[in-house]
């Protein structure tokens, strides 16, 4: 192993509690007769692309229609996230200085632009992050995202640490080893490693 991948939500950082409130008043403001979206609705569309969302909160809607309120969702949360940041799992910023210190660090998640980089910089986390990729940049999916990153930086042996099934789905197609992050949103079956905290990662790599 030569570096690792991360995906975002529900492995380095929990952002439901920061970004439900803006989706909410966003959708309000377009459809009032949209019902509130509750913690367990934004649980299930994390790590999901856009087209996916929309299925899954706005069935009913024209696909068009319910992309133009996700984006304009995305931009919302964008900026609270860069006011308030999340909430960082419990020894997040330890371990990546931990690894940082022996591996190069990359993040590849399925959001829109910007929002990574929200995310570094609110909890100051751009130093230990050498580079990082969304489909909301590139229009490509997970996987194709991931091998995106490995070959602009020459990566021999990554693995990818995440937390859903299709996390472990994408990092398989890549060709990459997958780290399931158990504490996270999703519940993955045999994965090459399982980590209930963040901090595990110390010991494993």
């Amino acid at each position: 192993m030569d570096s690792v991948i991360f995906d975002l939500d529900g492995t380095l950082w929990d952002p439901i509690s920061t970004v439900k409130d803006a989706w909410n008043e966003t959708i309000q403001a377009h459809r009032p007769e949209e019902k509130e979206l509750s913690r367990e609705d934004m649980e299930s569309i994390m790590g999901l692309q856009t087209e996916e969302v929309v299925k899954k909160l706005f069935p009913h809607l024209d696909q068009s229609e319910g992309e133009k309120i996700i984006h304009n969702c995305f931009e919302a949360e964008i900026e609270v996230i860069k006011k308030q940041g999340g909430e960082l799992y419990e020894g997040v910023e330890r371990t990546l200085q931990h690894l940082y210190n022996n591996y190069p660090l990359f993040i590849v998640s399925n959001c829109q632009d910007g929002y990574i980089e929200a995310f570094l910089q609110a909890h100051q986390l751009e130093k230990y992050f050498k580079d990082f990729e969304n489909p909301g940049r590139t229009g490509l999916s997970k996987a194709e995202n991931i091998q995106l990153v490995v070959k602009r930086n020459d990566l021999n042996s990554p693995i990818y640490v995440g937390d859903t099934s299709g996390d472990k789905e994408a990092a398989q197609s890549a060709g990459l080893p997958f780290y399931y992050a158990s504490y996270g949103f999703g519940e993955v079956d045999r994965a090459e490693q399982t980590i209930e905290t963040f901090a595990d990662l110390q010991s494993l790599l």
